[in-house]
């Protein structure tokens, strides 16, 4: 069946009407500036929407099916479908990426979710509260492109919430703090300026501290699984699986990821700068452009730690991710170097098996 995707394409300006199905799964001009209307209709579009062992889940105008692995994509992305040759389908440029080192010793980098409008990194007013961690989230975010947005979930069972409420708000002051309840409907009403119709959003943080309870009370349901913490120290158990977008009845896409008990950023180096942006601006008053903040004469970071305008733990976390993404990266180029060399061998090696048979 030939469809008309021309209401898709740059420069049409079409009518108030009803979203279309690809418009419901967050399609813009942002991809439709990619293709022309021929390669629309050959290929259709289609979003990933799920991330299985045997395959893509993609959906898009009447497809709702698994495809083989083998697009390089991850949920949220967006494929021209290749009928003929699923693996061979093309991922569109993104318009953000949230991406990790992959957990364990090996360097592999891991996609986490694409095109994703606003992230909410999600933590509890308990135990489980984490500066550092926070910071690690909203970097990811911010060199990903993303708007951040912390959550504090558990509000209604703190005593006090407001010391949590200050803690967070000294990560970024770019970054808004929401406390709530996550259970019934206040995640509607306080995340509303964000869950917009054709907007994609996502849930971060570890386990337990109510991820899934925020995606069914946005979806108004309680189809998705959830689970309690352990009460000798909050900490929570897995209960979703997988990395999954589900649709709400205003149009927003939401997608409810596993708790991550490791994240290690590499490629990041603009992030946390973003983050520790008062930092970086003293280091630019430093006197000198090569100082290390330790014991030099005229170092700006260090005379905000004498006089207690810069908090030492502050510093001391800006430090450690500066040393961990610069590992990471450091060994993920090394990787890419080495995995280049020995493409190369490989098709040297093929090329002179090819010749000597001639």
């Amino acid at each position: 069946m030939i469809r008309d995707f021309s209401a898709f394409m740059p420069g049409g300006t079409p009518a108030r009407r009803e979203p279309t199905a690809l418009e419901r799964l967050g399609w813009g001009p942002t991809f439709a500036s990619q293709i022309d209307t021929d390669a629309l209709t050959a290929t259709p579009p289609v979003r990933v929407v799920a991330v299985h062992r045997s395959g893509l889940q993609v959906a898009g105008d009447g497809i709702d099916e698994t495809i083989p692995p083998g697009p390089d994509a991850t949920v949220g992305d967006w494929l021209l479908l290749n009928r003929a040759r699923p693996r061979s389908s093309r991922v569109l440029e993104r318009k953000s990426l949230i991406k990790r080192r992959a957990p364990g010793t090996g360097r592999e980098v891991q996609l986490i979710a694409a095109n994703i409008d606003t992230v909410f990194v999600v933590t509890s007013c308990n135990q489980d509260f984490n500066v550092a961690r926070l910071e690690r989230y909203v970097a990811m975010a911010f060199e990903a492109g993303i708007e951040p947005v912390i959550l504090l979930t558990k509000a209604d069972l703190a005593e006090d919430p407001a010391p949590y409420v200050e803690e967070a708000q000294k990560v970024s002051e770019r970054v808004p703090v929401v406390a709530l309840d996550a259970r019934g409907e206040e995640p509607a009403k306080a995340l509303a300026s964000w869950c917009k119709s054709g907007r994609t959003i996502v849930f971060l943080g570890s386990s337990g501290v109510g991820k899934s309870t925020l995606t069914n009370a946005l979806l108004g349901t309680q189809d998705i699984a959830t689970q309690g913490i352990r009460n000798d120290d909050a900490r929570g158990r897995h209960t979703t699986t997988r990395r999954e977008l589900h649709a709400t009845t205003g149009g927003c896409l939401v997608l409810d990821t596993p708790g991550m008990r490791e994240l290690q950023l590499t490629d990041a180096a603009t992030g946390i700068a973003d983050v520790f942006e008062d930092i970086e601006a003293l280091a630019a008053r430093c006197r000198f452009a090569d100082c290390r903040h330790e014991t030099e004469p005229g170092c700006a970071i260090l005379a905000a730690i004498e006089d207690d305008s810069l908090d030492p733990e502050r510093l001391a976390r800006w430090r450690k991710l500066q040393a961990e993404e610069a590992f990471n990266s450091a060994s993920l180029a090394e990787r890419r170097e080495k995995d280049r060399a020995f493409g190369k061998l490989v098709r040297s090696a093929m090329k002179a098996k090819s010749d000597r048979k001639r």
